[in-house]
């Protein structure tokens, strides 16, 4: 069974629809109590970094996250959920959930850091991008052909201490990590749940042991 996280701030309702076309059952709740006894949890989000941790220490979503990345259970991020696994974001200048070690930046920043000129792109970025495989790619995209385009909405942008756990990249001014993982977690900074075929098939590698036959 897979559980999302409701924390008033997700992309939920398409969530919920790539899952139910999927078949694939699920538990959606604002209670962590609810999410207990999951095989896997999904963490997606939209909107801003600092009222999202506010909501999820209002809720105990915070600790119990935490706790679920402890134990070892399968956890995936999308989008802003994919940012706040992280230490601190300079957005709000909010302190995350630091289930992997990194911060995340504006893109502004980083692309003054790296010395790059990106005056021409738009923040935040918003469209479809393809996907370069880094260090062994992820078993989450196994089926999914490297450059396969995939939808991001985003003006933030992951920056992991450990470059070994960036799985795949995509370019805007700079590489931007699009897949990252370290043990039992992995964020996605698109939106899998709206990036057609392609996407289905990383949430159907997620949740295939509640399917059966080949699927998409």
């Amino acid at each position: 069974m897979t559980g999302i996280v409701d924390y008033n701030a997700g992309n939920i309702r398409s969530v919920e629809r790539a899952l139910a076309f999927l078949k694939a059952p699920y538990v959606l709740s604002r209670n962590p109590r609810d999410l207990e006894g999951c095989d896997r949890l999904l963490f997606p989000g939209v909107g801003e970094a600092k009222y999202a941790m506010e909501q999820l220490r209002a809720t105990g979503f915070d600790s119990f996250l935490k706790d679920w990345a402890k134990s070892g259970k399968p956890l995936v991020g999308i989008c802003l959920g994919s940012q706040i696994i992280f230490e601190h974001s300079e957005e709000g200048d909010v302190d995350c959930l630091g289930l992997i070690p990194g911060t995340i930046r504006h893109f502004s920043s980083v692309w003054r850091d790296s010395g790059k000129s990106a005056e021409l792109l738009k923040v935040p970025a918003i469209g479809w991008s393809d996907l370069t495989y880094r260090n062994g790619g992820s078993p989450l995209l196994d089926g999914v052909p490297e450059h396969s385009d995939f939808y991001f909405v985003h003006s933030y942008i992951i920056q992991p201490a450990e470059p070994s756990v960036v799985k795949a990249t995509a370019d805007y001014g700079c590489d931007v990590p699009a897949c990252v993982s370290k043990g039992s977690v992995t964020a996605f900074q698109f939106h899998p749940e709206k990036s057609g075929r392609a996407g289905l098939r990383i949430l159907r590698n997620f949740v295939r042991d509640d399917l059966g036959g080949d699927g998409v």
